[in-house]
């Protein structure tokens, strides 16, 4: 069986903690860890695979020392914009990239049913997601309620951006029918709860999944390193990790 080397990108924080664990649990070598001016180069070219989870201003670096060094990189990294996704695109023509807002096998199952709920739902059930985290998150909504937003819109056959509620405030009329709602709580120590409701009249139904710890997530990581050891370049993700 070959032992993966895998860096950690965002090594000194509670995930990158948690990775380094998960990592050892594995069976796997940490190659290193790197932070804030250090150098993602180097980093990749010890390693089979990188995971980050720093920032979004220091993804461009990041993927780039991906492709410099050859080897894949899993963005678990939250907060992403547009001119991200952008990136991960263009590094992905040269090397493997797994961009996800979420690497919890259980949430990747959960976007998989939201997907086809809200394909075989009609368009007279109601979608709103809501998500908990501890007080320390500074991005709303989470990654992983944008992630489950993108799997119901999928299923819809609709465009979330054009699509989707949030912050609703003050008088704001009637529901507008067809669009996601999101709504974000922050407070305590929740690792990460989320809930997809669809509701009709006289009846809901409610998918959820509750995160007790960042182990969850350090651990799907690591199996999606894995996954993507060996892999030519591309865009991947998840749902295919589990062969969804």
């Amino acid at each position: 069986m070959h032992v993966a080397r895998i860096g950690i990108i965002g090594s000194a924080g509670r995930m990158g903690q948690a990775l380094a664990e998960a990592i050892a649990a594995a069976g796997d070598t940490l190659s290193g860890g790197i932070d804030k001016g250090g150098d993602p180069l180097a980093l990749a070219r010890v390693s089979d695979v990188l995971l980050d989870f720093s920032s979004p201003h220091a993804l461009e670096a990041n993927l780039d020392a991906a492709v410099a060094a050859g080897v894949g990189i899993v963005v678990g990294t939250t907060g992403l914009e547009e001119r991200h996704h952008f990136l991960c695109d263009h590094a992905a023509e040269h090397t493997a990239v797994l961009q996800t807002g979420n690497t919890s096998l259980g949430v990747t199952l959960l976007a998989h049913l939201v997907r086809e709920a809200a394909q075989r739902l009609g368009e007279d059930w109601d979608i709103e997601i809501t998500e908990t985290h501890h007080r320390m998150k500074v991005d709303a909504p989470s990654g992983t309620a944008l992630l489950l937003g993108e799997a119901a819109a999928t299923g819809r056959g609709i465009d979330l951006a054009a699509n989707s509620a949030r912050g609703r405030d003050g008088i704001t009329g009637a529901r507008v029918a067809g669009s996601i709602g999101f709504a974000s709580l922050r407070g305590g120590s929740v690792a990460g709860d989320h809930t997809v409701h669809f509701l009709a009249d006289n009846e809901r139904i409610s998918l959820s999944h509750l995160a007790e710890n960042r182990a969850i997530f350090a651990r799907g990581a690591v199996r999606a390193a894995q996954w993507l050891i060996g892999k030519g370049a591309g865009r991947y993700t998840m749902p295919q990790v589990l062969n969804l």
